[in-house]
């Protein structure tokens, strides 16, 4: 107890460079000066709970076998977890829509409607998505097929996507007509996500830099944002390459305004937008 009131010290440049060489190879993060205090603070909470006090020390522990992938696990958590919310850009969703409705409007939506969620976190995007999808397919008056695949490094993350139950605070920014079809609100004030949702949407564990291993199930939108801001240029550029491979021709790949600059592809070229950036597949 006397020891978790004191003050943690401050990471030193070797021990920096241990951590941050750590996280990029295993997450593809790359960490600035600035964001040194950041990693300092959330390790040292990690070692606080379990009483420890040498970063040197806690971090044999995290590269130990199989009870250190076990503790990096707990410790990614931590490390990558962001505040997210519900249509939380809403010019790139509405580029999903609008892309939907021209492929029925033109009779080119050919078999199920699939969509790949990259860096889910607590599950806000794809649920928003699906809301759109579902939106679309119901004013078209057809059938609903489609599904949408969500993936994230964070365990913890994905449980609480999984349950689809978020704060009040979170779903009455969503308009009244699309939190009344999709929300249930329950005795404690909170919202769960409808059963009309959560069927469609599998999460799954997964992290971009291993994108070679997954399935290559080829899909019609590939929604990528606040994700490859945390990598270097090169793997930025290999992970979009990669994201092409996986689109349907005529897919789209849909990323964080501004988060890649200088890459082109060969089978891919520029949608027009002015507040969205995106892709297309040839």
């Amino acid at each position: 107890m006397i020891w978790s009131l004191q003050a943690t010290p401050d990471l030193s440049d070797q021990q920096f460079a241990q951590w941050s060489k750590l996280l990029e190879e295993r997450a593809g993060i790359c960490l600035g000066g600035q964001q040194r205090i950041f990693l300092q603070t959330q390790v040292s909470m990690r070692m606080r709970e379990l009483g420890q006090s040498d970063y040197s020390e806690y971090y044999e522990c995290v590269v130990d076998g199989v009870a250190g992938m076990m503790e990096w696990s707990v410790l990614i958590d931590r490390l990558v977890v962001k505040e997210t919310s519900f249509f939380r850009h809403q010019p790139s969703i509405d580029l999903v829509r609008n892309y939907l409705q021209n492929k029925i409007n033109n009779n080119t939506l050919d078999g199920s409607f699939d969509i790949w969620s990259v860096g889910c976190s607590s599950g806000e995007e794809p649920y928003s998505l699906g809301m759109v999808v579902s939106d679309i397919f119901d004013l078209a008056r057809i059938d609903a097929y489609y599904g949408i695949t969500a993936t994230d490094i964070s365990r913890a993350a994905l449980a609480i996507a999984r349950i689809g139950i978020y704060p009040k605070r979170k779903v009455e920014m969503i308009n009244d007509p699309m939190r009344r079809r999709y929300f249930s609100q329950l005795e404690d004030g909170r919202y769960q996500i409808d059963g009309e949702l959560t069927d469609r949407i599998c999460f799954n564990q997964a992290n971009v830099l291993n994108i070679s291993e997954m399935p290559d199930n080829k899909l019609d939108v590939i929604f990528c944002q606040n994700v490859l801001i945390y990598f270097r240029r090169l793997l930025r550029h290999q992970i979009m390459d990669a994201f092409i491979d996986r689109l349907k021709p005529g897919g789209i790949l849909v990323c964080g305004l501004g988060e890649v600059v200088d890459w082109v592809n060969p089978n891919a070229s520029r949608i027009v937008a002015d507040e969205a950036q995106a892709y297309v597949r040839s």
